[in-house]
């Protein structure tokens, strides 16, 4: 199985927990989206994808129309995307990326939630090389789809791998080919449940129960953020 659908079984598992989370960040993807470039999802493939995950994540159709109407706000100021980066205890390294619109808070704030995590944050790019960022693509297998027919025919647009389990097919890429990718699932009238951009560690290391717990109250810190919308780590 590979890491693309450990990482969706992962995310499954917390799901549940984290909606008071998740919608405000889902919010905030669809209006930074929808102010940098048109409202209307169709001239907007930035958009169409905010809410592509949105509704991957069931927020409610009021929830999306209220943040693309939040773009058009006299009052609402640029968002900026800005990654920080940071270790914890017992090697866990941290990769956060943010959305924001005042980054002197957002950069105080993340130092704060490393510091009182017993962590560190590092310098910027101090991370980069340890995670490879890939573009990830999730739809349901019809009964007439050929896994390697499509294969095939997404190769030229960047596909590195394709999986299936329970019914549910994962593409993944370099972050490069999103795009590519994306049009060439247009092209080919495949309906995505989720379209985004992740980060993998390249080295993952194993933890027990009792080191992750050591950590688990920094990277909580972090995810509660505001202007957190993932972290990344390294381990297992």
């Amino acid at each position: 199985m590979g890491r693309a659908f450990e990482y969706r079984k992962a995310a499954k598992m917390k799901r549940w927990g984290a909606m008071s989370r998740i919608f405000p960040r889902l919010g905030k993807s669809i209006t930074a989206a929808a102010k940098e470039g048109s409202s209307d999802p169709d001239l907007n493939p930035k958009l169409r994808t905010a809410i592509l995950n949105a509704k991957a994540e069931n927020m409610p159709k009021d929830n999306i129309e209220a943040a693309i109407k939040r773009a058009t706000a006299k009052d609402i100021a640029d968002m900026k995307e800005v990654n920080y980066e940071g270790k914890g205890p017992h090697g866990a390294l941290i990769f956060v990326e943010c959305l924001s619109d005042n980054t002197t808070r957002t950069v105080a704030n993340i130092k704060n939630h490393f510091k009182k995590g017993n962590g560190e944050m590092l310098n910027n790019g101090s991370l980069e090389f340890m995670f490879s960022r890939k573009a990830v693509f999730e739809f349901e297998k019809t009964e007439d789809m050929d896994l390697e027919e499509l294969e095939l025919e997404l190769i030229d647009a960047g596909l590195e791998e394709i999986e299936e389990e329970d019914g549910i097919v994962l593409v993944t890429a370099d972050y490069t080919d999103f795009g590519s990718l994306a049009h060439a699932f247009d092209e080919l009238k495949i309906e995505l449940k989720t379209a985004t951009l992740k980060r993998f560690a390249n080295t993952p290391i194993e933890l027990n129960e009792e080191q992750i717990a050591d950590i688990a109250n920094l990277i909580e810190r972090i995810e509660n953020d505001e202007d957190v919308q993932a972290v990344y780590t390294n381990f297992s």
